[in-house]
């Protein structure tokens, strides 16, 4: 669909290249080691290089965006942290001091920091990108989160940072957010495109105890009675309930997907952008690499609803793109094998005997 300006048809985007999967896997399988025996770090080479519609493995020049932005729903109660802390957060990774920051640079990764919507004016400060469109959403308990408009404007944000990205020769984007709140919004959104209940997708984000749990599902629940937002409109479903990193990272992830350049997810928050995504663009899909499974207990929904197997399972559940970070480590990995590793022939190592 096309609307004020954002054309979401994408008549262009391909899907990852079945031929050039097979000619990675003729490879992969004559690499000295048994057939299959790398398991999955196999399977992630070739799926790679079917995204990229090229046999050829480069070097990796990943970029982790990490999008920032407020809601008004906290207060609602449903975060353990006060709002101030995503402004405060956020100064964190401008200095290099939190958990992304370790895990990009141990990643070989860039880190890409965007204000999508804090609720404090952060002022120009050197290593973030100001694209805030407000100054955090509305109470979507209360009134929409956003206008049609502003939700428009999320997605053409992230669509321009893939593209800039990709134009400077990135060749695996990774996403994470930072919001307080955000896990609520998630849930909504979560809610709605899956068809789940509020209970089985809402968890405890930033560790609220039961009592807060039980007034988070409750705003949820109350917010999906008042807007009714539609699960056949992704634009409907972000401006009722949604928040701008999650609307940003959707746009990155269309953005990248239209330049065959793959997207590693991080945790349930951009699962919920990830429905967003695939709703406006089923192919993709194809484009998308879990990188972990969060605590969260919508996550697992969100995955097997887009029928994507998370590399990892850590336990982890704090989002900022850190998971992605160590998945990305592992696609590191499995292209250095492919690239790198001698066939039977080049090795003059005998290969398997014919099985009787």
């Amino acid at each position: 669909m096309s609307e004020d300006g954002i054309d979401l048809i994408f008549p262009d985007l391909r899907l990852p290249d079945e031929a050039v999967r097979l000619q990675a896997q003729a490879r992969l399988d004559s690499l000295t080691k048994p057939v299959g025996s790398l398991g999955r770090l196999e399977e992630v080479a070739a799926h790679y290089l079917a995204m990229t519609g090229s046999a050829s493995a480069p070097s990796l020049d990943p970029v982790v965006f990490t999008l920032a932005a407020d809601h008004g729903v906290t207060t609602e109660g449903v975060s353990a942290y006060p709002q101030s802390v995503t402004g405060q957060m956020v100064k964190n990774f401008v200095h290099g001091g939190a958990a992304v920051n370790v895990l990009a640079r141990h990643a070989e990764a860039s880190l890409c920091l965007v204000d999508m919507g804090v609720a404090e004016d952060l002022g120009k400060v050197a290593g973030l990108l100001d694209r805030k469109i407000a100054f955090g959403t509305n109470n979507f308990l209360r009134e929409p989160a956003m206008t049609r408009e502003q939700a428009l404007q999320s997605i053409q944000v992230g669509m321009d940072l893939a593209k800039a990205a990709c134009a400077d020769g990135k060749n695996l984007i990774a996403v994470g957010e930072m919001g307080i709140g955000n896990t609520t919004a998630s849930a909504a959104i979560v809610s709605v495109l899956t068809g789940q209940s509020v209970e089985a997708v809402t968890g405890r984000g930033t560790g609220v105890d039961d009592q807060a749990l039980k007034r988070k599902i409750a705003v949820v629940q109350q917010a999906l009675a008042l807007h009714h937002p539609s699960s056949s409109d992704a634009i409907e479903v972000l401006t009722k309930v949604g928040g701008f990193e999650i609307g940003g990272m959707a746009g990155l992830m269309l953005g990248a997907a239209i330049r065959q350049v793959p997207v590693v997810l991080d945790g349930f928050i951009t699962g919920a952008s990830a429905l967003l995504a695939v709703a406006l663009e089923p192919r993709c899909r194809e484009y998308l690499i879990a990188s972990h499974l969060s605590q969260e207990p919508g996550h697992r929904i969100v995955l097997d609803h887009l029928g994507l197997d998370p590399l990892l399972d850590l336990r982890m559940r704090l989002g900022e793109g850190t998971g992605a970070c160590l998945a990305v480590t592992l696609i590191h990995a499995a292209l250095k094998v492919y690239r790198e590793m001698a066939t039977f022939e080049e090795a003059r190592v005998s290969g398997s005997l014919p099985q009787p």
